[in-house]
């Protein structure tokens, strides 16, 4: 079931452009950052309940996305984390291909795994991960169920 809510843009001039210009055109444009492609997430602002759109590395594998929570290795993580944690229902635009998922975050091995995966993808998350204090969170979206 598609996500209901009132889509409230990023604060960021350039993040807003680039998600709504990938949505738009069905990942025809905008479906690039820093040469590597994106996918587009769609959270539910866990204070808000308004809908959030969010450009990030495109890190897939087996019909799973892992999204890295990174903010270019700040103190604080990214908001859309948070609104994972409190409503893990997202959607996920990978080109023309939107669908509904389930986030969770990873612990142990299995954040290992996907960490490594997320490393391939974009190495560097390994020097976001230096010059922060916090473990960034890396959750894993699964098809939703109904």
């Amino acid at each position: 079931m598609p996500l209901t809510g009132e889509y409230a843009p990023s604060t960021s001039d350039h993040a807003r452009k680039q998600a709504e210009a990938f949505e738009a055109s069905e990942g025809e444009r905008a479906n690039l950052l820093r040469g590597r492609p994106i996918i587009v997430l769609t959270t539910v602002g866990a204070s808000t309940g308004a809908l959030r759109k969010t450009a990030l590395m495109r890190v897939e594998h087996g019909g799973r996305y892992a999204v890295v929570a990174s903010k270019g290795g700040a103190p604080d993580e990214p908001k859309w984390a948070g609104n994972m944690r409190r409503q893990p229902h997202v959607e996920l635009q990978d080109g023309a291909d939107k669908r509904d998922y389930t986030a969770r975050e990873l612990a142990g091995d299995e954040r290992d795994e996907w960490w490594a995966r997320s490393l391939e993808t974009w190495p560097d998350y390994a020097n976001y991960q230096t010059k922060t204090d916090r473990l960034i969170a890396v959750f894993l979206l699964e098809p939703h169920e109904a």
